[in-house]
């Protein structure tokens, strides 16, 4: 609740007239010369709302200063009265951050995994690029299929006892000869087979089976062997290495692999940490956040949802549908906690003396640009106008502190 002394209402009325006056435009009066009285009746509204703006925001900020809060988002008039002459109340409402303390910080820790590079994982990748570069091609000699090879088949099937079920059907399929996801029972019926020859073979679907048309059913299948393919994977060499891009030897693509897992782990590896030491931090303190935060959090989380399901190709006629109470709900427990997480490394920055400095925005700023496809000064000029710039600057010292915590986690 907030009280403006009456002397300073009628001075602040006094001067909005005395501005009116010296601009205002009315026929039958010389510029300047319109009677204070005109003014006051003609511009009422649009005086009272300077006059409010003009004594409200520093005196609300003064108060907000005294309580010793930090308020979050924009406070709600519940109550307002304003005459000139008389002393000018008004009672808002607003959330505030809550203060407490994070004493003991430095001692929350959490595991810190490695970031080395196994020789399994750089086997595992390079086995996945041989893999990519496999191909397919026909078996000439006439010989049966062997565990390895690839049938190619074509099919027709029906559920047995249930006439209602759609047929099965399919042309030219290729199924590995005791391949990890080949149905066994394809693999005992074709394994010795010719192409030519017509095959019979019963499966039955297990529960729990990935296509649910066909989970828990048994079918009856019709098959015809076609023809025999093998699957031939290229070998590490130079020439292997050349076909995969710039590069001149294996030991050249095999150094790009490295650094390219190495990479990818450490960021693996830093976020998962971070996420964890975050869930950690909360644990230890706890402390309400303000609704408003948390629902901004919820729009944030939404709309690149949102954004991902368009890049996926969803309308929006079909957005349109989606039960967007029963997605807020879901998105919650995880907004709350990055809002949690977001105002301890604030408490955390300010208690570690974290700042962003003026070079280090600009860089952050070039790098956007480039992404926006628009000039710097262009986009600084609409960030500084809607707020964004020091956002960015915010988010920018919660990363550097996260990074600091991080980094001092023992091994």
């Amino acid at each position: 609740m907030l009280d403006i002394p009456a002397e300073d209402v009628s001075k602040a009325f006094r001067k909005v007239v005395r501005d009116y006056q010296k601009y205002a435009k009315i026929p039958g009066f010389r510029p300047g010369k319109v009677p204070e009285s005109v003014i006051r009746r003609k511009f009422a509204s649009e005086i009272r709302k300077d006059v409010i703006d003009g004594l409200l925001p520093e005196r609300f900020n003064q108060g907000v200063r005294d309580l010793g809060v930090k308020p979050v988002g924009q406070p709600q008039v519940t109550e307002l009265t304003i005459d000139d002459g008389q002393p000018l109340h008004v009672k808002a409402a607003f959330e505030y951050l809550p203060d407490f303390s994070i004493e003991g910080y430095q001692s929350v820790v959490v595991d810190k995994p490695s970031v080395e590079i196994t020789e399994e994982e750089f086997s595992h990748e390079i086995e996945q690029l041989r893999e990519s570069r496999a191909t397919v091609e026909p078996v000439e000699e006439d010989r049966v299929l062997v565990d390895g090879d690839w049938a190619e088949i074509s099919y027709s099937g029906h559920v047995v006892d249930d006439a209602e079920a759609a047929p099965i059907a399919g042309e030219s399929s290729l199924v590995e000869i005791g391949g990890k996801d080949t149905v066994e029972a394809f693999t005992t019926v074709l394994r010795g087979a010719k192409p030519g020859q017509e095959l019979k073979a019963e499966v039955i679907y297990p529960a729990g089976y990935p296509d649910a048309k066909l989970e828990g059913k048994t079918v009856a299948y019709e098959v015809t062997v076609k023809s025999i393919k093998k699957r031939n994977v290229p070998e590490l060499s130079d020439e292997f290495a050349k076909e995969l891009g710039a590069y001149k030897t294996l030991a050249d693509l095999e150094n790009r692999v490295r650094e390219h897992l190495a990479a990818n782990k450490r960021r693996s590896v830093e976020g998962e940490t971070k996420d964890k030491l975050f869930a950690a931090l909360i644990e230890r303190y706890q402390f309400p956040v303000p609704e408003s935060m948390v629902q901004d959090q919820i729009d944030a989380r939404l709309e690149r949802g949102l954004r991902a399901l368009a890049a996926q190709g969803m309308n929006p006629e079909q957005m349109r549908k989606l039960d967007f109470t029963r997605l807020r709900g879901a998105q919650r427990e995880s907004a709350v906690a990055e809002v949690k997480a977001s105002v301890l490394l604030e408490r955390i920055a300010e208690a570690e003396g974290v700042t962003v400095s003026d070079e280090e925005l600009d860089r952050e700023l070039q790098l956007a640009a480039l992404q926006s496809q628009e000039p710097v000064e262009t986009l600084r000029q609409r960030l500084t106008a809607d707020g964004g710039l020091a956002r960015i600057r915010e988010q920018m010292k919660r990363e550097k502190t996260a990074n600091l915590l991080y980094e001092r986690l023992p091994a």
